[in-house]
């Protein structure tokens, strides 16, 4: 595809060159399909994306957004895409390329790992970047996607409901299990299965009802088993019925009759706009990774992976609050008139709120000593953004720190010099980026204030570690570690764990793992979900695969103290 990587090449010059020599830049005063990027948090690399803005679009006052999620495509190259929306309309099937109601944004998500990891956060920094330099209106973003991007539809419109006034899932997988049509005996290990509840839809479904939403599907399609088994879950666990729009004979593509009474339900839901503070919340998630919606967060949870619930409203007219939780150990409330508000829970107790004579806009309660009171969790708890698994470092910036000398043990030194090199492919490949790396000697004050840092090798071989591991929860000696209470050989055994960084605690560290899926798992993009807890020791007698880093020979989820 030489000629297609000189057209775009030729097009990068000239945008520098405008740049440069006349210090304009005049392709964000164009309006029709154009090709755009932004700079991502996550590793510094440029990520591309592409609009859709209508000729005739008022951009001297706020518009709605579309934010358009797009299908699998792990043959083509980034190139591809920059052409596909610099040429034509894509969402949709193309059947909206004369709306004339919003701006169509297609971010790349990373390429093709369904909209999970960095490809989650590329949706909101895309159109963060799209709100530098557009008049979006942030109660009218909607979110869609079809095939892949109707998964990622599903769990990030679960995942961040409040984001969006509409959401709209179209032929995309919503879970693991039924999708691939797994029997017991497939099943794999249970901390794998665990860890499907980050992103499988059905631990979610509640979240979905805060707003509007519809799903479409092909009458012919076999992926139409994901709407069905979504209208199932919400129909048997909350009596909703999901709006289902079915394209009569149609196989893994939309139809025009179709798309028209999706396009009138998205404008609908663009004229009604997102509404925040006056509407119930419920919400539901098993992670503090989606803490919550609108006026209320999640803080802690009794357990992770069991299942937390809230049922939250204000009475009309009132100060008054009704709050119904389950499995919830610590939350936030915000709202612009907390002051002297009244927080009336299912179990009968009732606090009030201070009025000190100026506005409150938040406030925190833990359970402790079996009631509510006023406070925060723990300094070092399990809490949103700081609750795991492994691969949820790599979802805010990380920088990957190596051993700044050889480990003494030559297994060890080899199976990190693999993995390394592994890792830095594997960013590369399905990333689309280079992520940050630096030794120990070269990190500064403001890496260690913003950024998770990924660690390798043992404390002998890497500085950084070794000024951190006596407040890690490992023992390291000579020829061995002890690790929850066991004593491993360091001839053959690799500890790999997640834990809060212990000089900034706001921040992850990570030792010796990068993202724990692999290759054997990019066939489907269902299986593009973290395979390794909180923590691991991996047996090194067997070597490294398309599955796994070795043999894993203990596993496990910390508590929420991270013991």
């Amino acid at each position: 595809h030489f000629d297609l990587a000189t057209k775009y090449l030729d097009l990068a010059e000239a945008r520098h060159r405008e740049l440069v020599e006349e210090g304009t830049s005049s392709w964000v005063e164009k309006q029709g399909l154009l090709v755009r990027g932004y700079r991502s948090e996550i590793d510094r690399s440029y990520q591309p994306f592409g609009l859709e803005i209508p000729e005739s679009l008022d951009l001297t006052k706020p518009v709605p957004l579309l934010v358009w999620l797009h299908g699998r495509g792990d043959k083509i190259t980034d190139l591809h895409f920059l052409e596909r929306c610099a040429t034509k309309s894509q969402a949709f099937g193309g059947f909206v390329s004369e709306q004339e109601d919003a701006i169509i944004l297609h971010p790349f998500g990373r390429h093709c790992v369904g909209w999970k990891h960095a490809g989650e956060i590329d949706v909101f920094e895309a159109i963060q970047a799209v709100q530098r330099d557009y008049p979006i209106d942030p109660d009218r973003i909607a979110l869609a996607g079809f095939s892949m991007g109707g998964a990622g539809a599903w769990h990030i419109g679960a995942h961040y409901r409040d984001h969006f006034c509409a959401v709209h899932a179209g032929a995309g997988f919503a879970e693991t299990k039924e999708y691939l049509r797994l029997e017991p005996v497939d099943y794999p290990v249970d901390y794998e299965q665990t860890l499907w509840k980050v992103y499988d839809v059905p631990n979610y479904a509640m979240n979905l009802l805060n707003g509007p939403l519809l799903a479409y599907s092909g009458g012919e399609d076999k992926q139409k088993q994901a709407a069905d088994l979504m209208a199932r879950v919400l129909s048997e666990a909350y009596g909703h019925e999901l709006r289902h729009v079915i394209g009569d004979g149609m196989g893994h593509k939309y139809n025009e009759e179709s798309v028209a009474e999706i396009w009138d339900w998205l404008q609908q839901a663009w004229k009604r706009g997102r509404k925040l503070s006056s509407d119930p919340i419920q919400w539901e998630t098993p992670t503090l990774r989606y803490p919550g919606y609108g006026a209320f967060r999640m803080k802690g949870l009794v357990e992770h992976w069991r299942g937390a619930e809230a049922q939250v409203s204000r009475e009309e007219g009132s100060n008054r609050w009704k709050l119904k939780l389950d499995g919830v150990s610590a939350f936030q409330l915000s709202d612009a008139e907390l002051a002297g508000a009244e927080l009336v829970f299912d179990d009968g107790q009732r606090i009030t709120v201070a009025d000190p004579g100026f506005p409150i806009g938040s406030v925190s309660l833990v359970w402790k000593k079996d009631r509510w009171q006023f406070g925060e969790p723990g300094a070092i708890s399990k809490r949103p953004g700081l609750q795991g698994p492994i691969d949820d470092a790599f979802l805010s910036r990380f920088i990957v720190v190596p051993p700044s000398e050889e480990p003494a043990q030559p297994k060890m030194a080899r199976w990190v010099d693999f993995e390394l090199a592994h890792f830095r492919s594997r960013w590369r490949a399905l990333m689309r980026g280079e992520y940050l790396e630096r030794v120990s000697e070269e990190l500064d004050s403001g890496d260690l204030d913003e950024a998770n840092l990924i660690l390798w090798g043992d404390p002998e071989s890497n500085p950084m570690l070794a000024e951190i591991v006596d407040r890690l929860p490992i023992e390291w000696e000579e020829g061995s570690f002890t690790f929850r209470g066991k004593r491993y050989s360091a001839e053959d055994k690799v500890p790999v764990f997640i834990f809060p960084n212990p000089i900034n605690p706001r921040r992850y560290v990570v030792i010796n793992s990068g993202l724990t899926f692999r290759e054997n798992h990019d066939r489907t993009n269902s299986l593009q979900n973290p395979k390794l807890p909180d923590w691991a020791v991996v047996d090194l007698t067997q070597l490294p695969d398309g599955e796994a880093p070795g043999k894993i020979e203990a596993s496990g989820f910390f508590d929420e103290n991270w013991q």
